[in-house]
């Protein structure tokens, strides 16, 4: 089971959501961490990976974490 622990969510400043864990760094902001998500976005875009593209391949990694912490 996993522990909740807020005290140690951040907020990204490129999409205003929560997250825990590690940061990414940020490709476009020098020094900035940025959220997982908005990270895979990043390194997704900087392969010319279309934005719709990019929404289908989060969500898939999002299926496939969630479904392992079963």
């Amino acid at each position: 089971m996993k522990a909740n622990n807020n005290s140690n969510l951040r907020t990204c400043p490129l999409c205003g959501a929560q997250y825990g864990g590690y940061p990414a760094l940020s490709r476009k902001y020098p020094n900035t961490q940025i959220c997982p998500d908005c990270g895979t976005r990043e390194a997704l875009e900087s392969i010319g990976v279309s934005a719709d593209e990019q929404e289908k391949i989060i969500d898939i990694i999002h299926n496939r974490t969630h479904s392992s912490d079963r």
